[in-house]
């Protein structure tokens, strides 16, 4: 497993909406719970505060339930930005933007952090930190922002067209599985955690570069193709170009729209961990309603409605979920505490020498 490299935690899809979770004032404790107090930031009586925030897209149902309960609550008018991962962090990068908060996955909250565009949190102004399970609490370090969700990253299978029962991530080397599988690639949220897992299927109890790779080659003649997107996979899978593959967890209810008996494993080995992050950015003049937010999104009341609405898995552990409506979502202590976390500043450092070996040895 990748060290420094990864932390193993013993985490395209369904992101695009925001989830925001509750809080009190910047300068008193609360209970975490979203009430119809007065503004701590500004006065009732006074124009709403504009807060910026740039996320991957604002759903109907975040901004009634979410949303609109915050703004009524701060007196604030939440602006959203909107787009990818890579457009919105350009954006800050390029200072075309007056962003305050900052939704990203987290290998591109690294790369914020290592640009200096990352503020630092006051951990006492975020009660509901408290209430995160641990992996989620400070993943890119206790100076930032915390994971508002989580996903991960397993095997999804067509039981109809493969008759051995997949357990395990070496499991996706089995012949039968031959000009049947898609797997996603390296430039990918998920490419990084392939390669890691060709890495233990091939033995190494600690990362090794070569023998993944080696054993990726040995896997590409069973190829269909790498994906690039979620939506090719479910695509491919519902129109039977493929059988199995990785595949992440969150968007199960797209793969099961198109084939219904389709099944989804957390392999023997664990799966991986994928998290979305909410930093304030360095310069933001209103830092304090940036921390309110966060706050706000993180507690039990607005993380246990997006859960139910299917919008997003919770990371606050005081999350309380039936066997149904938890069905699709990574979810629970027992899960979450066998997913691998792979170190995404090492990730980010090694990903182009790995992409440019990728290229020579994989994708021909």
């Amino acid at each position: 497993m990748i060290r420094k490299k990864m932390i193993n935690s013993a985490l395209s899809i369904t992101f695009a909406a925001l989830a925001l979770a509750g809080c009190g004032t910047a300068n008193q404790a609360n209970t975490g719970t979203p009430t119809a107090s007065a503004p701590s930031s500004s006065t009732a009586s006074s124009e709403p505060t504009e807060l910026v925030v740039s996320t991957w897209g604002n759903d109907d149902f975040t901004a009634k339930e979410v949303i609109a309960p915050f703004e009524k609550k701060f007196n604030v008018k939440v602006v959203f930005e909107i787009g990818n991962n890579a457009d919105r962090l350009n954006k800050v990068q390029q200072k075309t933007s007056n962003v305050d908060v900052l939704f990203l996955s987290d290998y591109f909250t690294q790369q914020a952090i290592d640009a200096d565009l990352i503020e630092k949190i006051d951990r006492a102004y975020i009660p509901n930190l408290d209430q995160l399970y641990d992996i989620a609490k400070a993943p890119l370090g206790a100076d930032y922002g915390p994971a508002f969700t989580i996903n991960q990253l397993g095997i999804a299978y067509n039981p109809k067209l493969v008759k051995t029962e997949i357990t395990s991530w070496k499991d996706l080397w089995n012949p039968e599985l031959a000009k049947k599988l898609t797997m996603p690639g390296i430039t990918t949220t998920t490419g990084p955690m392939l390669l890691d897992a060709a890495s233990l299927v091939s033995g190494s109890s600690t990362f090794n570069e070569d023998q993944a790779f080696a054993k990726l080659k040995e896997l590409n003649p069973s190829v269909v193709k790498y994906y690039g997107k979620t939506s090719d996979f479910v695509t491919m899978f519902a129109q039977g170009e493929i059988a199995a593959g990785p595949f992440m967890q969150g968007f199960l209810k797209d793969l099961l729209a198109g084939v219904p008996d389709a099944k989804f494993v957390t392999p023997e080995e664990g799966g991986y961990a994928v998290m979305n992050t909410v930093n304030v950015v360095k310069g933001s003049k209103n830092k304090e309603l940036a921390e309110e937010l966060i706050n706000w999104y993180l507690s039990k009341e607005i993380q246990e409605k997006l859960a139910k609405a299917k919008i997003n898995s919770p990371t606050n552990k005081e999350v309380k979920l039936t066997e149904e409506e938890a069905e699709g979502l990574t979810y629970g202590a027992d899960m979450i505490s066998k997913l691998r976390y792979l170190d995404v500043k090492y990730v980010n450092e090694n990903l182009k020498k790995w992409t440019d070996r990728w290229n020579r040895e994989i994708a021909q």
